[in-house]
């Protein structure tokens, strides 16, 4: 029997020696073109396909094992550029984190009123300890949304490349991506923003190290404080507080997962968060995150499931109080930037600091407590406002100034046009505009054949047509006819067109000053105030008028109490008709011996003996004067400083007895509230505490009037109140003291007013120092201040009153003891530091002696 083997026959059963034999015997060379063989012819050689296949498995390794090393060599030469490239950040830069943040600016009860922040957004950093001190459940969310194996990959998560890279063949397109956080950290730290095969590469490569320089935490941390959340707003704590008006450790896991869903398309999603009526695409995303937390264990799916059937609650109005009080960002970055001055101690100049500081100010991120008042402030506000709108009612602001009708429009208008320039109307200056057509929204005006259109809408509107008692305003027929007469100034327009505005209204200002703390409880800089606006109460300076009048006054009083503590003085009993007391009479009348002869208020007329108490109360700028002629400007500066004037130039000139240097608001109100304070000068304050620190008081606080002539001045300004040019203030029925004040033209109308716990200032006024005419500081300045301290409520109060002084029975005309037999009505009472009060007794009552007539003490 024979077995076929796929070769030749052979016998069947061989015997052994055979088998032996024929194992050893070599095998005949197979016949060419044997099946299965080359050529031809049987055999046992390896199959075509399966060598194919190994030749390939070798190229494929041998390929691989080429990649290999040019994966690693581009790896090496790319790390190799990271540690050259002076352009890219490097990791080290991590470890001290101080990125760029908000800093806030808030009331005294701790509501934020203000920004300040850089190009960079609003940023507020918080640590991770103090994020997860309540619940991790923010963390979570974040990993959740962005990189389920945070905690477990080295900086690369190489299985969500895999899925990231076939879903994105699928689909035909990148739809997904592969950045774990740590790589997002990377990329927004230490990379560039293009999108290079070389930069991907960095990427990975500063991954894997960022993950062996900083903890997982240290990771996170950079993260959640880094990314954007849309509306300007970067890091988590800054958008839990703009989302949901809480901070980022109080959210609960909802508020979580939609933020933590919102990197991916910030501005898309915070838009949809602020439009209530299509939220759907900001509550996909939540629910999104929501099941992840589900799938990572991290919530219940019946939580989830809660916050999946909630509405999305975003806070309307996040910071209410933003805005309120623009004036107070400037003020609050005014003291950052001379604290962070103060404490450098590089070298370099002034500029230098200077420039540090407000470098320095855009990492601090610092919580400033202000001193304002948030009711005051709104007070203050709210009596400005009326108070320039009833000045701009009487002086025709953005109404009608006079009506003409029939041919007189047009004969107005070539009068106009005879006056314009010839280039037309110059910016800024005001002119008269002749209505031409009235329309709903706006006007057509002539000024001189020089036609022009006026808008009726913005901020003007909302003051020159405020609405009534029933939020109704007037409609522009109801105001303007055809040949109506406005006051305008141009504006610029892009367009070529003539376009004007009404001429701006009177302005004003108010400060508020707590006299004992002097901290500044108030601050207005103008009728509608915004960030960036010109600040009137700190930033203008404007002349005092009569406000200067008690600082005068008080450094003649100042003057004689330190007279008579000199024995020598003191023996000769002549020297007491140079005495400067409230009693003391003077002759209100033109002193030849004056350079140049001061006008009173009310015009030339003058009222002849006067005592000094009533001088004041009347503003009397004569007796000022010759106050002044014996003082000399340089000891009322002196004074002036002491009290509180310290930046204000004052030039040693008799201008001074009229108060026409200017003064900026906030200066002139602290330096009046040194009389309040008992004569103590003090800087005023603006800032409580930052972080939460409190702030010791700034500057020098001094001693700086003796408490005795600081109380003597402000009995004499009662007397402003009760017979002189504050009278109206009566009307409180308090105990007030102040000083109206007015300039020359008038140009400037104050009235600073007194209690024994606040200092009150009100400026009104034009910008460009226009006349503000027939009025004065008492029907200007006065009535608003009225209205603000009717909204204050304030108790009665009186002023504490210093050992010292006495009162003394004196006759009013001569200012000398009263006789015994004094007719009824002749005498007073009048206060004196002791020993300056008179000695000798008038003779008759209301009789003038040689020693009471200012001819006695002005004779040399």
């Amino acid at each position: 029997m024979k077995m076929w083997t796929g070769g030749t026959p052979v016998a069947d059963a061989p015997t052994k020696a055979a088998k032996v034999k024929a194992k050893a015997k070599p095998a005949a060379k197979p016949a060419a073109g044997a099946k299965g063989r080359p050529g031809g012819g049987g055999g046992s050689r390896t199959p075509l396909w399966l060598r194919i296949v190994g030749w390939c498995t070798v190229a494929g390794l041998l390929l691989t094992a080429i990649g290999a090393c040019a994966i690693a060599l581009t790896f090496w030469m790319y790390a190799r550029d990271l540690d050259h490239d002076a352009k890219l950040a490097h990791l080290d830069s991590l470890a001290d984190y101080h990125p760029k943040q908000v800093t806030k600016i808030l009331d005294a009860n701790d509501r934020r009123i203000g920004e300040i922040f850089g190009s960079e957004g609003r940023r507020t950093v918080i640590s991770y300890a103090e994020l997860t001190k309540k619940s991790p459940i923010v963390v979570d969310a974040f990993v959740a949304a962005e990189d389920n194996r945070f905690w477990t990959h080295d900086g690369i998560d190489y299985t969500g490349m895999v899925r990231a890279f076939v879903a994105n063949l699928r689909s035909g397109h990148a739809k997904e991506g592969a950045s774990t956080i740590t790589q997002q950290v990377v990329k927004n730290f230490l990379l560039t923003p293009e999108k290079t095969f070389k930069r991907k590469i960095q990427e990975i490569i500063l991954a894997r190290r960022l993950e062996h320089a900083l903890s997982k935490e240290d990771i996170m941390t950079l993260y959640l404080n880094q990314i954007y959340f849309g509306a300007n707003r970067y890091g988590v704590e800054e958008a839990a507080l703009y989302y949901f008006g809480k901070h980022a450790s109080d959210l609960d896991a909802g508020e979580a997962s939609m933020l933590a869903a919102m990197p991916k398309e910030p501005e898309v999603l915070a838009h949809a968060l602020e439009d209530k009526k299509n939220p759907e695409k900001a509550k996909d995303r939540q629910i999104y995150v929501l099941n992840q937390l589900v799938e990572l264990g991290k919530l219940s799916r019946a939580d989830a499931q809660k916050f999946i059937d909630a509405p999305i609650h975003v806070v309307e109005h996040p910071f209410p109080e933003l805005g309120s009080a623009p004036e107070w960002v400037d003020l609050a970055k005014d003291q950052l930037v001379k604290q962070l001055i103060a404490a450098d101690t590089e070298d370099g100049s002034a500029e230098d600091k200077t420039k540090r500081a407000d470098e320095r100010l855009e990492t601090m991120g610092a919580q400033v407590r202000t001193t304002l008042d948030p009711g005051l402030q709104a007070m203050a506000q709210k009596a400005l406002q009326q108070g320039l709108r009833n000045i701009d009612k009487k002086h025709g602001a953005g109404r009608s100034i006079k009506e003409l009708k029939g041919d007189k429009p047009q004969l107005e208008i070539a009068k106009l046009a005879k006056q314009l320039p010839a280039g037309g109307p110059a910016a800024k200056d005001v002119y008269d505009a002749v209505v031409t057509a009235v329309r709903d929204d706006g006007l057509d005006v002539d000024l001189g054949h020089w036609e022009a259109t006026l808008a009726l809408t913005g901020d003007d509107e909302a003051r020159y047509n405020p609405p009534d008692a029933d939020g109704k305003t007037k409609s522009a027929s109801d105001r303007f006819k055809v040949g109506s007469v406005v006051e305008v100034m141009t504006m610029p327009d892009a367009s070529g067109k003539h376009v004007v505005r009404f001429a701006p209204g009177p302005e004003g200002a108010v400060v508020i000053i707590e006299v004992k703390t002097r901290k500044v409880r108030a601050i207005v800089g103008g009728y509608s105030s915004k960030i960036g606006d010109f600040d009137r109460a700190t930033r203008a300076h404007r002349q005092p008028g009569s406000t200067f009048k008690p600082i005068i006054y008080g450094a003649a009083i100042e003057r004689t109490m330190k007279d008579i503590a000199d024995p020598q003085w003191a023996a000769n009993p002549d020297n007491r008709a140079d005495m400067f007391t409230a009693g003391r009479v003077m002759n209100d009348a033109p002193q030849v011996s004056l350079k140049w002869r001061p006008k009173n208020f009310e015009g030339d007329g003058f009222v002849g003996p006067i005592r000094l108490r009533v001088a004041l109360a009347k503003s009397l700028n004569e007796i000022s004067f010759q106050i002044l002629e014996k003082l000399q400007p340089q000891g009322v500066i002196e004074f002036a400083r002491r009290m509180g004037i310290k930046d204000a130039p004052l030039p040693p000139n008799e201008s001074i007895g009229l108060g026409a240097d200017e003064v900026a608001p906030i200066e002139m109100v602290n330096t009046i509230a040194t009389l309040a304070a008992g004569g103590t000068y003090a800087p005023p304050r603006f800032v409580d505490a930052i972080d939460g620190r409190e702030l010791a008081q700034t500057g020098v606080v001094e001693n700086a009037i003796d408490p005795k002539v600081a109380f003597v001045v402000l009995d004499m300004m009662r007397s402003v109140i009760e017979e002189g040019t504050g009278a109206a203030a009566l009307s409180l029925k308090i105990p007030v003291v102040g000083k109206t004040g007015t300039s020359n033209g008038p140009k400037d109308c104050w009235f600073i007013g007194l209690t024994p716990d606040y200092a009150i200032g009100v400026w009104t006024g034009y910008d460009d120092s226009r006349i503000l005419r027939g009025e004065q500081g008492a029907t200007t300045a006065l009535p608003i201040w009225i209205d603000i301290v009717k909204q204050m409520k304030l108790p009665a109060k009186t002023f504490k009153r210093p050992d010292g002084l006495v009162d003394v029975t004196i006759d009013k005309a001569t200012g000398l003891l009263a006789p015994d037999d004094a007719a009824k009505g002749t005498t007073m009472t009048e206060l004196y530091i002791k020993g300056t009060e008179p000695t000798e007794t008038a003779s008759g009552s209301g009789d003038t002696t040689d020693e009471n007539l200012s001819e006695k003490a002005y004779g040399d």
